[in-house]
């Protein structure tokens, strides 16, 4: 890609590995200056150098960020709007999918907590500043697995406590990706901000650990990796809807392969979207007003 990203500040979760650090790479060799998050300073750090070498630019950095706690989501905001004057794309990327439930420091489902309340909290914390930078852009990475959770959302027991499986848990965290980013679109329409959601495809990275998926998934994961998408393959799309001048003011959409998707009915369900904001809100006791300019 040749989009020209000289100067954009750019904020990726989770791009120490796979989807995340491939798209680091890829929107630094464009010009822009990137900070990827990592939960793991070490590892973040790791990432890092070797960002950069392969960029071969020196405008990017790590932060540490633990989408698990709310209260380190919104340290983290803080931290970054203080050493940040603008922020043009946040691209919420990180994400994980366990075999066993487990729940965050919040006391919420860990899979729902991360994928998709820790993104919640952390674009709302970032809105004045995204505001203030606008035209900027906002990208949420969801999935096809988003069409496992047929019903829709169970809003009677979004934490899964009556019957928890790892399956069930990452493709209802997807459905809620797309509906947040139905509501926020709706919510952010005209103030020059853009939010879209992608597909990156199905991609051979370290987002499915053996030990977080169990030992059978991981082991079909593994023997089918050569039928699977480089990350780099499975950033294109995430690098497209960032950075192409013919999406400045497209939002609210899904896309795959670089091309506008349809997601399912449910995904497109205005009264859910609305449904789900309200409850986020709720859960992490976030108001409207937060998102201000």
């Amino acid at each position: 890609m040749t989009t020209d990203m000289q100067g954009k500040v750019v904020l990726i979760t989770g791009g120490n590995t796979g989807i995340g650090k491939a798209t680091a790479v890829a929107l630094a060799r464009m010009g822009a200056r990137v900070t990827i998050t990592s939960r793991d300073p070490d590892k973040g750090q790791a990432a890092l150098a070797d960002i950069r070498q392969q960029a071969d630019s020196d405008a990017v950095q790590c932060m540490r960020l633990d989408l698990a706690s709310l209260a380190g989501v919104r340290h983290f905001a803080a931290d970054f709007t203080a050493g940040h004057p603008r922020l043009d794309v946040l691209i919420n990327n990180a994400g994980l999918v366990l075999k066993d439930r487990s729940e965050t420091v919040d006391g919420f489902e860990t899979t729902f907590g991360v994928n998709h309340l820790g993104h919640f909290v952390l674009t709302h914390e970032l809105l004045p500043l995204l505001r203030r930078s606008a035209p900027a852009r906002v990208v949420v990475l969801a999935s096809e697995a988003h069409r496992g959770a047929r019903g829709g959302l169970d809003f009677d027991d979004l934490q899964l406590r009556r019957k928890y499986g790892g399956w069930k848990a990452y493709s209802r965290s997807k459905l809620a990706n797309l509906l947040f980013t139905l509501e926020l679109a709706e919510r952010l329409r005209g103030s020059g901000v853009t939010v879209n959601a992608v597909h990156p495809g199905v991609v051979a990275s370290e987002f499915a650990a053996s030990e977080d998926i169990g030992v059978l998934f991981g082991f079909l994961w593994k023997i089918s990796r050569w039928a699977l998408l480089s990350p780099e393959q499975g950033a294109r799309t995430s690098v497209y809807v960032a950075s192409a001048p013919e999406l400045a003011e497209v939002s609210g959409g899904y896309f795959a392969r670089c091309k506008p998707a349809r997601p399912t009915r449910a995904a497109q369900d205005r009264g859910a979207a609305l449904r789900l904001w309200e409850i986020s809100e709720q859960l992490t006791a976030t108001t409207t007003s937060t998102a201000s300019a």
